[in-house]
């Protein structure tokens, strides 16, 4: 018998509904899913079987209530199975995924259920919009296959979420077992004295010997350390590392892009990019092969003469492990900038508190009061409430900046409870970095970009006002959900918003001006490797979903790569098939291409911006009235031209990126 005490069995009772961690154990996630799944079912067969009339309260309305138990239990595991797993965690995401698949699909494949719904009629701009989406969803999903192909559907839907499952599991296990030790600290010359403890303190952490060092690895190709070790037999060896994670997940890979090409053709289409975009603000395949084709002879053209200059330096060719190292130097020699010399500047807390919050409450007037009466999911995590200018309650702010063993790599933002009017509930939201934790925790300027970034999601979120649940924050097309966030990074470079938080973190003195001004210039420089790296990864996930039939993966990859024209020796994709975490288990499977789509919506409101003034209340309440506010309850790109007076402008991200 389930014991009633668990604390997914009703409704959080703590502020703004944050799941009550301090209650929450392993064992509580299994029943929980159970009656979750349970309920729901109920819910949605007394729904498809109401004998009054449909109408869009008593169908669409129900079933946007439904399922709050399964919605409660799921956003706090896959947020723990992101940022804190454990076996025990890892063992029932192995066992839930595929039910959550079969579920998913017993919803959306109901016949009574999605005969009801295309009898409803709706009243109003919203209430239409939301059943297009329904109906769109529902057609997406298979209800209009017969029964013998939805049934193979099922299937793959099941096998899928399997896979992607035992891809996140393998990917993080090898990753920590590929963590780079350091016998002797003198081959960490070139590393700040910050840096060498914090190697030092995650070595101990880890159970090694003292006197050891361990570099641990960040989910892209590129490590951060590689820009300034001097050894180079070690940067290879942390490169080896980097690009050798993944390889036992060839057989993951070529099931999943073989199934994913079949579901697309049950479901009318000729593949799975195909599939995708037909929901995306691109609309088509060949509008994303057009901009990706416009885009790389001019980035490889830049990265060959970024080469040039390094190689002249170098005095011999340049591998992938010295691009970061050389360029360091190329930086330092023409711009005068030392990474080295910049992180004292960058304070974990002070960036945030003195940078991306007060940015926030310059441009949209919110405020942050740090809540630590209230449990994380993790005792790094730290949360804050947010407030109105007028002080009205907003929502609650989860920060999980720091790097461990059992957390996924990359940096993300998860929801834990969604806005919405039609349940009276407030946003909780969290943002997870990976950042190695030091005493004081210095950052380097990407990663300082990253937060901001992040925190950029945190807004959408936060600042979301909608009635229906499925419209909440975020809940946008792939390729627009990246542009507010790519929008609020312009803020770390604003010069008020960097002169607020870029501080000696010992003296408290401000960067100064001439450090902040090369710093600035230095952005500029090395564009065409950055280019090529993210158009490599994104080229590659495209021919993944658009040519693979079933090759040998590392085969199909170095083809895939060289046929796009991106095969640089001395530059790998920011990410090879075998960790590509963000097609295989991240929902970005032909949807990588999206940074650099939303870049050019974000390039031209960056544009805007600086038209009507910067950092000004009107601009933020703009944007946040028209765009943040919005989540996905209007169409995304009607939005953006309302807000924008027009169709967006590939120039500004031209410009940005150095391809004129």
């Amino acid at each position: 018998m389930v014991s009633p005490r668990n604390p997914f069995f009703s409704p959080s009772t703590l502020p703004y509904g944050l799941p009550a961690f301090a209650e929450i154990e392993d064992e509580h996630y299994g029943p929980a899913f159970e009656r979750g799944m349970a309920e729901h079912l109920a819910e949605i067969e007394a729904i498809a079987g109401d004998p009054e009339p449909p109408t869009f309260e008593n169908t669409i309305e129900a079933l946007e209530r439904s399922g709050a138990l399964l919605e409660r239990v799921a956003t706090v595991f896959f947020n723990q199975a992101s940022s804190d797993t454990t076996p025990a965690i890892q063992e029932i995401q192995k066992e839930v995924t595929p039910k959550l698949a079969a579920h998913s699909d017993a919803v959306r494949l109901n016949p009574a259920l999605f005969a009801r719904i295309k009898a409803v009629e709706a009243a109003g701009e919203e209430q239409r919009w939301l059943l297009d989406r329904y109906l769109t969803d529902f057609v997406r999903a298979g209800a209009e296959l017969g029964p013998a192909d939805q049934e193979r559907l099922r299937e793959i839907n099941e096998r899928l979420s399997a896979l992607g499952t035992d891809f996140q599991q393998r990917l993080l296990s090898d990753t920590n077992a590929r963590a780079v030790e350091v016998d002797d600290a003198a081959e960490l010359t070139g590393l700040p004295e910050d840096a060498v403890r914090a190697l030092a303190d995650t070595a101990r952490e880890r159970g090694l010997q003292e006197g050891r060092h361990l570099i641990t690895l960040v989910l892209p190709t590129a490590q951060p350390v590689l820009a300034q070790l001097e050894s180079r037999s070690l940067r290879e060896r942390v490169h080896t590392a980097s690009t050798g994670r993944g390889a036992d997940n060839a057989g993951l890979i070529r099931e999943m892009a073989v199934l994913r090409r079949e579901r697309a053709r049950l479901l009318g289409y000729a593949n799975h990019a195909e599939y995708v975009l037909a929901d995306q603000t691109a609309g088509t395949t060949a509008a994303v092969t057009e901009m990706l084709n416009r885009l790389v002879p001019a980035a490889v053209a830049n990265a060959g003469k970024e080469q040039a200059d390094l190689e002249a330096l170098a005095g011999h060719a340049v591998q992938p492990w010295d691009w970061a190292f050389y360029a360091e130097r190329v930086r330092r020699e023409r711009f005068d900038v030392d990474g080295a010399l910049l992180r004292p500047y960058f304070e974990l807390n002070t960036v945030l508190e003195k940078g991306v919050f007060h940015a926030a409450t310059r441009l949209y007037g919110i405020t942050f009061t740090e809540r630590p009466d209230l449990r994380a999911h993790h005792p790094d995590a730290r949360v804050f409430e947010v407030f109105e200018e007028d002080g009205t309650p907003l929502g609650l702010f989860v920060g999980d900046y720091h790097a461990r063993a059992s957390k996924r790599g990359g940096a993300w933002m998860n929801s834990l409870v969604k806005q919405s009017a039609l349940e009276g509930t407030r946003p909780v939201v969290v943002n997870n970095l990976n950042i190695v934790k030091g005493d004081p925790t210095l950052l380097t300027f990407d990663e300082v970009n990253t937060m901001f970034h992040e925190f950029g999601h945190a807004l959408h979120g936060l600042f979301s006002d909608v009635r229906y649940p499925r419209f909440s924050g975020t809940a946008v097309p792939r390729d627009f959900v990246e542009y507010p966030s790519q929008v609020n990074e312009m803020w770390a470079t604003h010069p008020e918003i960097l002169a607020n938080y870029a501080r000696h973190h010992e003296t408290g003195e401000p960067m100064p001006q001439e450090l902040v001004d090369r710093m600035l210039e230095a952005e500029k420089f090395n564009q065409g490797f950055a280019t090529v790296e993210y158009l490599a990864a994104t080229l590659l996930d495209w021919a993944w979903h658009t040519t693979y039939a079933g090759e040998d993966p590392e085969e199909f990859e170095r083809t895939a790569l060289k046929e796009a024209g991106v095969d640089l020796p001395a530059i790998p994709p920011r990410y090879r098939s075998g960790y590509f975490a963000h097609i295989w288990a991240g929902g970005y499977s032909a949807g990588y291409y999206s940074y650099i789509w939303s870049e050019v919506l974000d390039a031209d409101t960056v544009e805007w911006f600086g038209e009507n003034g910067g950092l000004r209340r009107e601009n933020g309440d703009r944007f946040r009235r028209e765009l943040l506010s919005k989540g996905g309850s209007v169409d995304a790109m009607a939005a953006f031209r309302e807000f924008r007076g027009g169709e967006p402008e590939i120039t500004p991200l031209l410009a940005r990126r150095g391809l004129l």
